[in-house]
């Protein structure tokens, strides 16, 4: 709190209470959807649940000392020689299914969480620099964004993939090359109409240093459409990532992955044991389906032209 003038300022305050007027209202449209709130409810459930694993599932389905090879392909239901109930069966190696997919659940968070944070900081600070600088340097990034998008992401990452090896560190740098270029171009879009606008033009006329009026004036005013794209791609992250550990060019078989047990148990899925594929396949879906529920819904609430 101080005084400037006869003005009484209390800045932190103010924009604390803002911040929490703002939730409030994004919280109460967003809950006119009951499909979203859902989709949202298993999305916190996955999270707990796979993140929560190591103490919720009953062996590290990773830890060859765990596993017991007279426990392979027990059928959903069955009970094990450690004792406990395999609510989902187990695979080749007597691995238990329902701990297999919540590690490989983990793996698929964190990946496409990260992958998604680094290609929105990649592409927005190329989309910022793009439209606010211009001219050559507008079109020289923007050509190259554009080139990129010519291309499909899964090639991308497929050759990415094959060049840099498999390894976590290794598929999340595929992924933030094969999706910064979205970030980029929504990014440029969204900045070079701002840029135009007056209160742009009186910070540009200030000694304000050009860092602090990218990204202290220009991106809070960009950020609406990144954060729908952000969600919507983490998704895409998602599957791009089973997908190449499906092919057998992502995560080694040692790390746990969905796309790797579905590929596990594609080979038995003609031997009666369709279950091996089935149960990741139906976890990935749920979850993809479930973050695109939620970035529907909050486009929608961000921008209310898109409600139908």
């Amino acid at each position: 709190m101080a005084h400037i003038g006869n003005v009484l300022v209390v800045p932190s305050a103010a924009s604390a209470e803002t911040r929490v007027m703002r939730l409030r209202n994004f919280w109460s449209d967003y809950r006119r959807s009951w499909v979203a709130v859902g989709a949202l409810v298993v999305i916190v459930a996955l999270l707990v649940a796979s993140f929560g694993a190591p103490w919720l599932v009953p062996q590290d389905p990773y830890d060859l000392g765990q596993l017991d090879w007279a426990d392979a392909f027990l059928q959903p239901g069955q009970t094990g020689s450690g004792g406990y109930v395999h609510l989902l069966g187990t695979d080749n190696a007597g691995r238990d299914m329902l701990s297999a997919i919540l590690y490989g659940l983990r793996t698929s968070f964190l990946i496409g969480i990260l992958a998604g944070v680094l290609a929105l900081t990649l592409g927005i600070s190329i989309g910022l620099t793009a439209a606010y600088f211009g001219g050559r340097i507008e079109a020289l990034l923007m050509r190259i964004v554009d080139l990129q998008l010519s291309m499909p992401a899964i090639l991308l990452a497929l050759v990415m993939a094959a060049v840099l090896g498999q390894g976590v560190p290794q598929i999340i740098l595929a992924l933030v090359v094969a999706q910064y270029a979205y970030f980029a171009r929504t990014t440029h879009g969204a900045a070079s109409v701002e840029r135009r606008k007056d209160y742009i033009e009186a910070a540009r006329s200030t000694p304000l240093p050009t860092r602090r009026i990218l990204f202290k004036h220009l991106l809070p005013n960009v950020l609406p459409p990144l954060i729908v794209v952000a969600t919507v791609q983490v998704a895409s992250a998602i599957s791009l990532e089973a997908t190449l550990s499906f092919l057998g060019v992502g995560l080694p078989l040692t790390e746990p992955s969905l796309g790797s047990l579905i590929s596990n148990g594609f080979k038995y899925i003609h031997a009666g044991r369709s279950w091996l594929s089935i149960y990741p396949g139906v976890f990935l879906m749920i979850t993809v389906v479930a973050i695109n529920l939620v970035g529907d819904q909050v486009r929608t609430v961000i921008d209310p032209r898109n409600s139908r």
